[in-house]
């Protein structure tokens, strides 16, 4: 029979794969400002996690907490029950990813990737097998003995990827590592990032401010909303069920709307105020009186624009019939997408409307519009 594994001393470096851990209470306070209220998450080996805000919203603070470059103000952090925030950051062997790459310059790819190794002091034969693995791994064999300067961006970061993945951390830690890349570029390295991250069987926190970036790689978000979470789910969960105004801006609801509620029955809540009136359904799990302020949620493909405005794509006359509301707007700014068209739009009362279509559209032309009910997500209250 195998002998048990003694207890690791806290003062060993954390390395290898993992169970859980588990955030417990983490906080983070600069005097009277709290930049991260306590945040509860249980991350699973292996699993893809995004922490989603905007800037100032806390994401890159907790990210630093748990690499231990913040200490704590209150809370524990622990892996596989061991709690590890007592730790300097250079113990806890998590792989850090930062959005300026932080290439040594002077040294080629090779040795930027070996340097870690090194510094561990690990056997030439031993470093020598793990670089060549992880640059393949990243695709970058055949730069091996070239210097950053001689890279492109996307090459760079893989190159800052490759670095942080041959150490084989518990973690690897990525604060929106693809700002600094073109849109082309970032769609490429996004998918990258997902294979390396399947590949190596890595787990992952990954800090962003783009919804579509976290949607198409994590496996659940986190978004953060001025230090506190506003919501922890799946990308289908908060996709299709976001559990307020704000969850819901991030996840593709442009159009937020502060009205009032009307009647509220069966059939859903019809809302109204500043020449627009609308039905829709309640979000899962709220409550609507009628008279109170509410904030109505519409994506921009669920816009529909009915009447004589609409030529060649726009909604027929029975949809127009259909329509349970319309209301009145002008098209102001209007860009086209290849296979439609993507319309700014302004209400009388100044409110402003996106919206996407197969019409053909120009500035200045008046619209009416309408959204489907069930299109229609109805928030209680109206965020200050």
């Amino acid at each position: 029979m195998a002998q048990a594994t003694p207890h690791r001393p806290a003062r060993e470096r954390v390395t290898g794969r993992f169970g859980e851990l588990r955030l417990n209470g983490i906080s983070r306070a600069y005097g009277a400002h709290v930049a991260l209220h306590p945040l509860d998450l249980t991350v699973r080996g292996g699993e893809f996690i995004a922490l989603l805000g905007p800037s100032g919203c806390g994401k890159t603070t907790a990210l630093n907490s748990i690499a231990g470059l913040l200490p704590l103000t209150a809370g524990s952090i622990e892996l596989d029950g061991r709690r590890i925030d007592t730790l300097p950051p250079e113990k806890r062997g998590f792989g850090m990813v930062f959005q300026n790459y932080a290439l040594f310059p002077h040294l080629t790819v090779r040795a930027n990737v070996a340097f870690g190794l090194k510094m561990r002091k690990l056997p030439k034969a031993e470093v020598d097998r793990r670089v060549d693995e992880t640059l393949r791994l990243v695709r970058l064999t055949g730069h091996a003995h070239k210097h950053p300067g001689q890279l492109s961006g996307g090459q760079q970061q893989r190159v800052a990827i490759a670095r942080a993945i041959v150490l084989e951390p518990p973690l690897v830690l990525m604060d929106e590592p693809l700002s600094n890349l073109d849109a082309a570029l970032r769609l490429d390295m996004r998918a990258e990032i997902r294979r390396i991250h399947q590949e190596f069987g890595l787990t992952t926190l990954y800090v962003t401010h783009d919804q579509e970036e976290a949607l198409s790689l994590a496996d659940r978000l986190v978004v953060l909303d001025a230090g506190h979470v506003a919501q922890i789910g799946t990308p289908a969960e908060l996709y299709e069920a976001p559990a307020s105004a704000y969850v819901a801006a991030f996840m593709g609801y442009r159009n937020i709307l502060n009205l009032t509620a009307g009647t509220v029955g069966t059939e859903g809540v019809r809302a109204g105020g500043r020449g627009i009136s609308l039905l829709g359904k309640p979000a899962a799990g709220t409550r609507i009186e009628p008279g109170t302020q509410v904030q109505i949620a519409i994506r921009p493909e669920d816009v529909t624009i009915v009447g004589e405005a609409a030529q060649g794509g726009g909604a027929t006359a029975a949809d127009a019939a259909a329509a349970s509301e319309t209301f009145d707007a002008v098209a102001e700014i209007v860009e086209y997408h290849g296979r439609g068209f993507h319309v700014d739009a302004l209400t009388p009362a100044g409110d402003r409307i996106h919206l996407r279509t197969q019409s053909r559209v120009a500035p200045g032309d008046p619209l009416r519009l309408t959204a489907a009910p069930e299109r229609v997500l109805v928030f209680p209250g109206a965020d200050e």
